[in-house]
C-alpha cells in the first residue's frame, strides 16, 4: 500500500517540529497528503465554570486558552510557509483527551508521526507516542527532538523476535524498508521461526537485508541503542509491548528506553 496519508501531532514542540519536518519529507515525491493536528485537554486547574468563579475570571481563563491554542497555530504557519507543500500540508485543531484524539484520528490515515515524549511539554497537549500506538492500530513514528529529517543515511534497522508486533511493525513499514534498500535484521538469539523466511522475504520486496545476531543475554533496550548510535540507520523499526502495557510500565521495559533515548526515528506498531 502506497503511503499517501499522514498525520502528525503538532504541539509547538521542538519534538513536533521535527515530527512535521520528518513528515514533509516523507510526502515529497509520493505525493502524499500531511495534516498536522493540535490535540489539546479541555482539562482547567480551576473549575472556570464554578458560579464562585467571576465572570470576568472565566473570560480571562478562556482568552488564555484560546491564545495557546493560537500560538502554536502561528508557529504552524510559520513552518508550513518553510516547508512548501501548498495545499498537501494543512492543520486543524481538536479538543479532548490528547492521546485518545491522536489515536482515534490516526485510523483514518495511514500513519502518525508524533515529536518524542518531553518533560517540558505543557500538560493540555502533552502526548505519549507508546499509548498511541497501543490505541490506534495504526503505526506510530515517534521522531526525537533536533532530527534532521535530509540527513544522509544508509540504511534502516529491524528489530526481529518473530512475534506479532514485529511482524505487524515489518508490515507497517515495509514501503519505507524498500525505499531504503538495506535493512539490518537485528536480533536476540533465535527468533520465532528462524530468521531465513524474513530475509527471503525482504529480498523479495527488493530490499538488501543484512543480519545481526546479539546473544540472549544482551540487554535488549541497550544494544539496540548502542547499534543506531554506532551504524546511524535512518529508522528502526520495532513492534511495541509485546508483554502487556502494566509489565512495561511498572518495569520500565524496552519499550519507553529506547523511546526515552533513541536518536533517531522509531517505527512503532503493536
Amino acid at each position: 500500500m502506497a503511503i499517501m496519508n499522514l498525520l502528525v501531532s503538532y504541539n509547538g514542540s521542538p519534538a513536533s517540529d521535527a515530527a512535521l519536518r520528518y513528515a514533509a519529507e516523507l510526502a515529497k515525491g509520493r505525493g502524499a497528503q500531511v495534516t498536522a493536528l493540535l490535540a489539546h485537554s479541555t482539562h482547567e486547574v480551576i473549575d472556570s465554570s464554578s458560579r464562585w468563579i467571576p465572570a470576568q475570571a472565566r473570560a480571562l481563563l478562556t482568552q488564555a486558552n484560546a491564545d495557546i491554542v493560537a500560538g502554536i497555530a502561528a508557529q504552524f504557519e510559520a513552518l508550513a510557509q518553510e516547508l512548501a507543500l501548498g495545499d498537501a500540508l494543512r492543520f486543524r485543531e481538536q479538543a479532548g483527551r490528547v492521546d485518545v484524539t491522536l489515536a482515534e484520528a490516526a485510523r483514518c490515515y495511514d500513519m502518525i508521526i508524533v515529536g518524542r515524549h518531553m518533560d517540558a511539554d505543557d500538560a493540555h497537549v502533552a502526548l505519549h507516542p507508546d499509548r498511541i500506538a497501543l490505541l490506534s492500530g495504526r503505526p506510530v513514528i515517534v521522531v526525537p527532538e533536533g532530527y534532521r529529517a535530509d540527513a544522509d543515511h544508509s540504511h534502516a534497522a529491524l528489530a526481529w523476535d518473530g512475534s506479532r508486533s514485529a511482524a505487524r511493525a515489518l508490515s507497517d513499514s515495509l514501503r519505507l524498508l524498500e525505499a531504503e534498500g538495506k535493512v539490518s535484521v537485528i536480533s536476540f538469539g533465535t527468533p520465532v521461526g528462524g530468521i531465513a523466511d524474513l530475509l527471503q522475504h525482504l529480498r523479495l520486496h527488493g530490499v538488501s537485508p543484512v543480519h545481526e545476531d546479539f546473544p540472549e543475554s544482551h540487554a535488549v533496550a541497550e544494544t539496540l541503542l548502542a547499534y543506531c548510535d554506532r551504524h546511524d540507520p535512518s529508522l528502526l523499526v520495532m513492534g511495541a509491548y509485546e508483554h502487556s502495557k502494566f509489565r512495561e510500565d511498572f518495569l520500565g521495559g524496552d519499550t519507553a528506553k529506547v523511546l526515552r533515548d533513541i536518536r533517531i526515528p522509531v517505527l512503532l506498531s503493536h
